[in-house]
């Protein structure tokens, strides 16, 4: 997740840097930036890319399928509310998870 925060601040601040994105506005564009990555990257590939580097994935519990852009959606902006990231069940997934029907296994 710390990966993935570093690439959305670094195209926030590349947005700065070229006059797009106001100075102001950089914590906001950051977070946009970072839920736009998650959700993207999870829907065409299934995970972000700091899951990437740790070997992860997310996967659908209901289905042998890959996860639709819609739970991508809502799974990024659970997580970017933080508290449902917080609660874990005794299988480990977050709230979050749990929600959106999907899981985080090793690739």
């Amino acid at each position: 997740m710390a990966a993935d925060w570093l690439v959305a601040y670094g195209l926030a601040g590349l947005g700065t840097a070229l006059g797009v994105v106001p100075l102001a506005l950089l914590d906001t564009a950051v977070l946009v930036f970072w839920f736009i990555l998650g959700t993207v990257a999870v829907w065409l590939f299934g995970f972000t890319p700091g899951q990437f580097m740790l070997g992860l994935m997310v996967v659908c519990v209901d289905r042998p399928a890959p996860v639709r852009l819609g739970r991508a959606a809502l799974r990024a902006a659970l997580i970017a509310t933080v508290i449902p990231a917080l609660f874990v069940d005794a299988d480990g997934r977050g709230l979050h998870d749990r929600l959106t029907g999907t899981a985080v296994l090793r690739r």
